[in-house]
């Protein structure tokens, strides 16, 4: 029998209320919505973190980022780099007989051989490694070798390059992880899909701009799955739709509110619900049965033991993994039990107090985000960017100090009571003075342990 085919989707800074189903009517996005109409669509479905690194390294290790090493997008730092010991998912499926590929963004290793996606156990890679690509002005590795842009679009290059990979493993079990960098800055779509949107008189062009990319992408997807039928792959290949984070908002995306999300607190980079609560929809025809769970809890780090689940093969005992397998709720054969779960994330080195959150149940504590923790060093910034577009010049990891700053003092802990307020518009913590101090001393521990093993590395 053959074993099931996995394709993992992600989008880039696709935030909740950029999907479909819940965007109101903002965004066209009918390939997805019929995936909903034909799948599981979450409504808890968690990022890993609320940024691109450390939550991407969460999906490939199904390990809290820190204890990777990946901990930001400083990419000439190493800091965007999964650690060489750590395992990933597509490392598994390898050595499971899959062949494995990875269309598009990487940004989980930037500079050296060995940090590239066919040394991490992807067997073929067409994509970028770092952070960010123009849409048109691409540079994109061919597995070793680099290609300078033909003039596509590059979300119809990562669609095309998929369904190459597809048609030729038809016949053997593959895993595909196909990471458009849809709809993430620059904002570069074609003319006619922005006039759609831009016809409409409510939204500034950069948000017009935004919303044609997720049509653009909502395009390949429908071909993908028009692939998978015409090769007679589709009854037995699971297919996953997910986000790294959050939307990316400030002065021009956020204007007047024109890029809806759902009226969640936050965005890409906080921990608030805006940054971390983001799409996600499985469909396996035969296996799923249609529906919109809004039980079934599922962060960025499940993926991993869940894939594995669905394709038969057993998490090798020596990965100590932070991920649940939650594919019996995902087909409705149990319950969820909502396990704790953690997020932190700051530029440079993890601070305790600093943009972390805790969630137990319905309950979640925050410590919101220090401006000063936040910040990033602007030569750094620039050099990433030329990183991003030459990663071939560059053979060593600047070991220099990190930038000094001086971190006022945290301001107190939230409390959210997200069954009656998912939103985050209402502190709780003043009335549940016990509640907070308990899991302030569990993020605090979980903190420590997921540092030490990073500092170990």
């Amino acid at each position: 029998m053959q074993k099931t085919n996995i394709i993992f989707i992600l989008a880039d800074d696709m935030g909740y209320g950029d999907f479909g189903l819940f965007s109101e009517g903002n965004t066209i996005t009918p390939a997805l919505d019929q995936m909903v109409a034909e799948g599981v669509c979450l409504t808890q479905c968690y990022a890993a973190a609320p940024v691109c690194v450390p939550s991407r390294a969460g999906i490939l290790t199904g390990r809290y980022h820190h204890r990777t090493g990946a901990i930001d997008m400083r990419e000439l730092r190493g800091l965007s780099s999964i650690a060489l010991s750590e395992t990933t998912i597509a490392d598994v499926f390898k050595q499971n007989g899959y062949v494995t590929g990875l269309m598009g963004k990487w940004h989980n290793g930037t500079i050296g051989k060995e940090y590239h996606p066919c040394a991490r156990g992807f067997d073929e890679f067409v994509g970028f490694r770092g952070g960010m690509s123009r849409y048109y002005d691409w540079r994109l590795y061919y597995n070793w070798e680099m290609r300078e842009s033909d003039g596509r679009h590059l979300t119809d290059v990562i669609t095309d390059e998929s369904i190459d990979f597809i048609t030729r493993h038809k016949d053997e079990p593959f895993y595909l992880n196909i990471s458009y960098n849809a709809p993430h800055s620059p904002f570069e779509a074609p003319e006619e899909d922005v006039k759609i949107f831009a016809d409409r008189g409510k939204y500034n062009d950069l948000v017009s701009t935004l919303y044609a990319l997720i049509l653009g992408m909502d395009r390949g997807i429908a071909k993908i799955f028009k692939t998978l039928k015409d090769l007679e792959l589709d009854q037995n290949t699971l297919v996953v739709f997910t986000s790294d984070n959050g939307p990316q908002f400030g002065e021009k995306l956020s204007d007047d509110l024109m890029r809806y999300n759902c009226n969640l607190t936050g965005e890409k980079s906080q921990v608030f619900e805006g940054g971390i609560r983001v799409p996600g929809v499985v469909r396996w025809p035969g296996k799923l049965k249609h529906r919109i769970n809004e039980d079934c809890f599922v962060h960025g780090t499940d993926w991993f033991p869940t894939l594995l689940a669905a394709a038969g093969i057993d998490v090798p005992p020596h990965l100590k993994l932070d991920g649940q397998n939650v594919l019996p709720q995902l087909l409705g054969d149990e319950e969820h039990a909502h396990p704790k779960r953690f997020w932190q994330w700051n530029r440079y080195a993890p601070e305790i107090t600093c943009n972390i959150a805790m969630r137990d149940g319905n309950w979640k504590l925050v410590r919101p985000p220090i401006k000063e923790a936040m910040a990033i060093n602007r030569d750094d910034w620039n050099t990433d960017r030329i990183v991003e577009r030459n990663p071939e010049a560059y053979t060593e990891f600047d070991k220099s100090p990190f930038p000094l700053r001086e971190l006022p003092p945290p301001v107190p802990p939230l409390l959210f009571d997200l069954s009656n307020d998912p939103c985050e518009k209402t502190d709780l913590a003043a009335q549940h003075p016990q509640r907070v101090s308990q899991m302030l001393t569990e993020l605090e521990a979980w903190f420590n342990e997921v540092e030490a093993e990073r500092q170990a590395l």
